[in-house]
């Protein structure tokens, strides 16, 4: 059960973090930022698994691999987007968070607009003259 693991050390540092705050609240940012990314190494075989997964579906269903390979692309600024925010906002810095996920929303639709074009061009294709 792995996620008894990340939970188990998501609340160790918690209250470790709520413990050191009183006293040096930088230690205590950075205890966060250091958990935050090792509960992050725990889900990297899981993401590869996920990824492995998606790309053999893909090849099974005829799926063009630079669509699947666009899509993940995308996942992975979504959630690394998130990621980053989260810690910023923790630093107390609102600001920079929100434009750190204006910035993953802008890089999404950059990157989903060739998807957006094929589907649009077959659904033309579809509709009779």
């Amino acid at each position: 059960m792995e996620i008894l693991k990340i939970v188990g050390l998501a609340l160790i540092g918690t209250f470790l973090a709520l413990i050191v705050k009183e006293q040096k609240p930088n230690i205590a940012f950075l205890l966060v930022v250091f958990v935050g990314c090792t509960i992050f190494l725990f889900l990297v075989d899981k993401i590869s698994e996920i990824i492995n997964m998606l790309e053999k579906l893909a090849v099974n269903a005829n799926v063009n691999m630079v669509y699947v390979e666009t899509i993940l692309k995308i996942i992975g600024i979504a959630y690394i987007a998130e990621f980053a925010a989260q810690i910023t906002k923790d630093a107390g810095q609102g600001a920079i968070a929100s434009k750190i996920e204006l910035a993953g929303k802008i890089l999404i639709l950059a990157m989903a607009i060739p998807i957006l074009t094929v589907m649009i061009e077959t659904i033309i294709k579809l509709i009779p003259s």
